[in-house]
């Protein structure tokens, strides 16, 4: 047995029937040209005949599992593959929508503790002949960043490729110093050990955060309107997926003179508010979003080399939903950013880190009697853009036609939406709660609108 990490244990912790604390993601492919009725079963062959899987896969919580285990790991040392790796098919008529129901029901249900703390479900049977991959781990082996990356490892992007292996069978990277490339909320405060030397300049920092504050008034605060994504979640999750070509947000962004996570950032704005006003349930005060910042932004700012440092923070952004006008709100999203990016380029990027993870704070709260009832949420949702492949990939010949992050919801956030950049394409994954955000499907709908809108505003 090994000592499990504090930053490890505390993910077993706070795992409960209501809130389970796995990461996943949900791979489309299109088979190769000439693939046999048989390349389905195959392909779960050659998985499940894959002896080398690497020791994070191998780690689970030592016995006694509710106790004993939130602190030790053990590793087995034979994997039982026909648990692991599943074979299932959508039933008929074999949509994305029955592919997504099926993938709501997985992500909601909890990993078996007394095994290594994953899944993988090949599944077939879509109508229009393409394969899916739905994976799943828990976040105190790896963080979502993390699977995500395991995931882009084990694809090649040669079409002519067919010695990929699945990402439980990689061998470890030779370097540590791959970066993280991407924002993980609940990770979060696994960067706070690395900034504990520089928290005490968080006095001083926060001190002029507050004099900006004062002077213009124009910094969003970790305080927004309570809504019906706040509340206490429940078990069960719906989970919803869309694509979108990235070539029509870029061209948005240029023709606003923003960026393209301001316009992503747009579409979540008015999508939220177009749910919202279904529910009659949309708040008078503009709602707000915990959104990544790269810290080479601060280096940027400053007039300096942005160097290697590849660590995230996160910001709080205005998202402007009480202006019915599209236009106008991707205006006050862009200045929200760049406003409060600004101020925190004159910070260090350990006293960010330690900044962020404050604003994260009260997450680690609601467990507490009438916290979420008395409390103003620190913001409405959270939304995380992770840097994808820029090319084509295949996994031994099977074309990618998808990758959408599968995340985690807390009381108090009840939908979380992420997305991750492929070729061509940005890969939205919503995850929410199914009992306190209802038709969460619908947001797809209104995310196209969004653009839509805005494509129309600034062609």
């Amino acid at each position: 047995m090994s000592f499990m990490p504090p930053t490890d244990s505390m993910f077993l912790l706070a795992e409960s029937r209501e809130h389970p604390m796995h990461v996943g993601g949900l791979q489309l492919f299109e088979l190769p040209e000439g693939a046999g009725p048989d390349f389905v079963s195959e392909l779960i062959e050659t998985f499940r005949g894959t002896d080398n899987i690497s020791a994070t896969f191998r780690k689970r919580p030592a016995e006694p599992v509710s106790s004993l285990g939130n602190t030790w790991w053990t590793v087995d040392d034979t994997i039982d593959h026909d648990h692991h790796i599943r074979h299932s098919a959508v039933p008929q008529p074999g949509r994305i929508r029955e592919l997504l129901q099926l993938t709501s029901r997985w992500h909601g249900s909890l990993l078996d503790r007394h095994r290594p703390l994953w899944e993988a479900h090949v599944v077939e049977g879509l109508a229009d002949g393409r394969i899916a991959i739905y994976s799943k781990i828990h976040h105190s082996l790896v963080d979502g960043v993390a699977a995500l990356r395991l995931m882009q490892r084990s694809l090649t992007e040669d079409p002519d490729g067919r010695d990929c292996v699945p990402p439980w069978a990689l061998p470890p990277r030779k370097s540590s110093s791959t970066g993280v490339g991407g924002f993980d909320p609940m990770g979060m405060l696994r960067g706070m050990s690395g900034a504990a030397g520089e928290i005490a300049g968080l006095l001083p920092a926060s001190a002029k955060i507050v004099s900006q504050i004062v002077r213009d008034g124009d910094i969003t605060l970790p305080s927004a309107p309570k809504t019906i994504l706040n509340g206490r979640v429940g078990g069960a999750r719906r989970f919803a997926a869309q694509s979108w070509e990235i070539e029509r947000i870029k061209r948005v962004a240029k023709s606003s003179a923003t960026t393209l996570n301001d316009v992503v950032l747009a579409m979540v704005s008015g999508a939220l508010r177009e749910y919202l006003l279904e529910q009659h349930a949309l708040p008078d005060e503009p709602m707000s979003a915990m959104v990544p910042v790269s810290l080479a932004l601060r280096a940027e700012s400053a007039g300096k080399e942005a160097g290697d440092s590849n660590s995230v923070g996160a910001i709080v952004v205005n998202l402007a939903t009480d202006r019915e006008n599209g236009a106008t709100r991707l205006e006050e999203i862009a200045y929200s950013s760049r406003t409060t990016k600004k101020l925190l380029g004159e910070l260090t990027s350990n006293q960010i880190l330690a900044f962020s993870a404050m604003q994260m704070l009260p997450l680690a709260m609601t467990s507490l009697p009438g916290f979420i009832k008395y409390s103003r949420p620190p913001f409405n949702v959270i939304v995380s853009n992770v840097p994808g492949p820029k090319n084509q990939m295949y996994f031994n010949g099977a074309r990618l036609d998808g990758m959408y992050p599968v995340s985690i919801v807390l009381d108090g956030q009840a939908i979380n939406i992420t997305l991750c950049s492929r070729d061509n394409y940005l890969d939205f994954g919503i995850i929410g709660c199914r009992k306190s955000v209802p038709h969460l499907q619908r947001l797809l709908t209104h995310l196209e609108t969004a653009l839509a809108e805005l494509e129309t505003a600034w062609g």
